[in-house]
């Protein structure tokens, strides 16, 4: 039997116990804070931005006279939230108080022949971090380095890489989520969609949604943009074969045929040029290669497309009309998590394609010109020039990638013949691998494969269970970070400080690298005593100061020309090969791509096969929240939507507890109960991602529902720029438990 040089550790409540969570009452009169223990009692606040998701929103956290945090609320100034925060922002105060966090750093060692984490100091387990670290570099180089992150502290480990001699800096956010949409605009448009998304919803009069969950992902901004637009009479269509929360508020539903969206886009297309439904003036000022587009979608007509999609002709054409009626101020949504199929990109080439034909780009109520800040690194030396990056893997892929592709810097540290480039070491910063990365199996032959694997985090998700040291992160209630920067109609800058000391032993990102930065010689890189010496000199050279951030939380800047849109018969340049907006793409051209969208059929689900579709809740953030003892009180665990006609053929009932299993043979670690819906195709289930937690130290989040990334076993790469196409996967039922399965009560 195989042994492996990393076993899996269950981390224990190590470390000092927890403090119970206070029911405070606010008096609204008085301003007070009144509790059984403080009756009477007056409250402080201090500005953060959300850490629950990737939006951001700026707001104030309120504490007591004892230093508790009571409430989260949202920033009235913040152009991201407008002062509303959602149900996971006001519930991020759980974060703070969750009894599981962890709570000391924690190192692995081998004792009596079993591998075990003890408690460590601070001082132990950065000093464990910087000398492997180290050996790692001068027996392989640095470039076999590679950073992880989804989360604020990023940005202070990605400095710490790059001084030490490495760029491999990758988010999972862009190969697993956006990252065919990016790179498809960007060919398009000369121009990302970025975050938050450039979308003037609150002034569209027709929004698209296809595959885009708005409502149930909780894009805090869309969201109250939508209803803005819905009160003004916005014409809303959802594409999607369940009837989501977006789909009830929407005057059409296409419940279209799974992995046949590109199809109905290049319908629409069809009729949109045949019928001369597009923005002429726009198209013939701006665009490249309109006839060859105009050639090219005569093949895919809408009754072409019913035979594929099961949208009727004369639907196809009424929804294109009313695209048309409200052009420019249209909006086909990019969406955001977008890997789906493996053509993602060309998909998304369409939607970009469609946006262009009705003159939305840079128009009022299609897509706007954001405005940020940006603010100045802290003076240091010039980064070392990396010696090899993560495309010396594998030469002459991916190169219309923006980002390092995270499953590539997966795919090269398992050593092949072939492969020049092997990393020995990751920093896993604030993301579940296990969950994040599709194809667990693949991820964990890596994980066997290092050197050396160090996760920084607030919970013992599964993924610290396979590191050699794990450093506690204090919660964003308890830290600094950088101040938020991000694009919206208008610049503004927002302050994240403490609202309460951080609870346990454990730290915020800055001081970690600050501390490894000394012990590994790169103090230079580094030159601030402290972050709010960092914070202060950065806010000084944008015009404000860390004590007015302190008052006011959110500074707006106004724009300095007035170019949100075009103005009427402006001349525009495009930063594309034609300086023109592409709907023939020379760039995927030259790369041996298709220039403009080709449908191509996905393979079905075989008999008593049913494809696994997943998506969000507005109560949770991937699989991050799945423990927070706000949250888990607005939802505790997922449910499979079953079609009635599929739950009659299998005789299944509400609530009945089954098994998963997946084309591959993989069966669910544990059962999910079913919810019998009209609202989802018979050819599709469907569940919430996230939960399904086999880590028991997530006290409130084990067992409680299926993981679907356990099921994603079959995943559809994105040849144009490596993004991982994980819903061509299907599952079927198992009614009796299976063997080595447990019930979690």
């Amino acid at each position: 039997m195989k042994t492996n040089r990393r076993d899996f550790i269950k981390i224990s409540s190590m470390g000092v116990s927890s403090t119970a969570l206070i029911a405070p009452m606010f008096n609204w009169k008085s301003g007070s804070i009144e509790t059984a223990e403080n009756p009477g009692g007056s409250y402080s606040r201090t500005p953060t931005y959300c850490e629950i998701c990737f939006w951001k929103c700026a707001g104030w956290a309120y504490t007591n006279e004892k230093g508790e945090i009571w409430k989260l609320e949202g920033n009235q100034d913040d152009p991201h939230c407008k002062g509303r925060l959602c149900p996971r922002g006001t519930g991020g105060v759980g974060m703070y108080y969750d009894s599981d966090r962890l709570k000391t750093p924690l190192i692995r060692k081998t004792i009596a022949g079993k591998q075990t984490y003890v408690e460590a100091t601070w001082e132990e387990a950065l000093d464990t971090v910087a000398e492997n670290l180290q050996k790692v570099k001068e027996k392989h180089g640095a470039e076999c380095t590679a950073l992880f992150t989804h989360g604020s502290g990023g940005k202070f480990f990605g400095d710490l890489l790059n001084a030490f001699g490495s760029s491999n800096i990758t988010a999972p956010s862009f190969a697993q989520c956006r990252g065919p949409r990016e790179t498809a605009f960007l060919a398009t448009f000369g121009e990302i969609i970025a975050s938050p998304e450039r979308t003037d919803i609150r002034d569209t009069r027709c929004l698209v949604l296809i595959g885009s969950h708005l409502g149930e992902n909780m894009h805090n901004g869309q969201v109250q943009e939508m209803s803005e637009a819905i009160d003004k009479g916005a014409t809303i269509i959802t594409v999607d074969p369940r009837f989501s929360t977006a789909a009830s508020k929407s005057k059409y539903w296409l419940p279209i045929k799974p992995a046949t969206d590109l199809a109905l886009l290049l319908a629409w297309a069809h009729v949109i040029i045949n019928e001369s439904w597009f923005d002429r003036e726009y198209v013939e000022r701006y665009t490249y290669g309109f006839e060859q587009l105009k050639d090219h979608v005569q093949q895919y007509s809408p009754e072409w497309a019913y035979g594929i999609t099961t949208i009727k002709p004369d639907i196809i054409r009424e929804t294109a009309r009313e695209m048309a009626k409200a052009s420019p101020a249209v909006i086909i949504h990019p969406g955001r998590h977008v890997t789906w199929y493996g053509d993602d990109t060309q998909r998304l080439r369409a939607v970009a394609i469609l946006n262009a034909l009705l003159g939305s780009w840079g128009r009022r109520g299609g897509f706007y010109y954001p405005d940020r800040v940006n603010l100045p690194s802290y003076p240091h030396p010039e980064f070392p020039e990396p010696k090899r990056t993560w495309r010396d893997a594998h030469p002459g892929k991916y190169n219309l990638a923006l980002e390092v592709v995270s499953n590539d810097i997966c795919d090269s540290t398992i050593p092949a013949p072939d492969r020049a480039c092997n990393f020995k070491a990751w920093i896993v910063n604030g993301t579940n691998l296990i969950y994040t990365l599709p194809d667990k199996k693949k991820t964990l032959e890596a994980i066997q494969n290092l050197e050396f694997m160090v996760v920084i985090d607030t919970m013992p998700m599964e993924i610290t269970g396979y590191a050699d040291v794990v450093l506690p992160e204090c919660t964003y209630l308890e830290r600094y970070d950088s101040c938020r920067t991000d694009q919206h109609r208008e610049a503004s800058v927002a302050l994240r400080m403490p609202a309460a000391e951080p609870k346990y032993n454990s730290k915020p990102a800055w001081w970690m690298v600050k501390q490894l930065a000394a012990k590994m010689g790169l103090e230079e890189y580094f030159k601030w005593n402290d972050i709010e010496e960092l914070l202060s000199w950065q806010l000084q050279q944008a015009g404000t100061s860390l004590e007015e951030m302190k008052r006011i939380g959110v500074k707006k800047f106004p724009r300095a020309f007035d170019d949100m849109y075009f103005r009427q018969g402006e001349d525009v340049p495009f930063n594309t090969n034609t300086g023109k907006i592409e709907l023939y793409s020379t760039e995927l051209a030259a790369e041996g791509f298709d220039p403009m969208p080709v449908y191509t059929a996905h393979e079905e689900p075989a008999p008593g096969f049913y494809r696994l579709n997943y998506g969000r809740s507005p109560a949770h953030t991937f699989s991050r929240t799945a423990n927070n003892p706000n949250l888990t009180d607005l939802m505790d665990e997922n449910v499979l939507w079953v079609n009635p006609k599929v739950a009659r053929e299998w005789q299944l009932k509400n609530g009945q507890p089954v098994w998963l299993e997946n084309q591959d043979g993989v069966i669910s670690e544990f059962p999910i109960k079913v919810r019998i819906t009209e609202r989802i195709r018979w050819d599709s289930v469907y569940m919430v991602h996230g939960f399904g937690h086999a880590s028991k130290q997530l006290s409130r989040a084990y067992g409680k529902g299926t993981s679907d990334s356990d099921l994603i076993t079959r995943v559809h790469v994105d040849p144009v720029m490596g993004g991982t196409g994980m819903r061509g996967n299907f599952v079927t039922f198992r009614i009796e438990e299976p063997e080595g399965k447990e019930v979690v009560a």
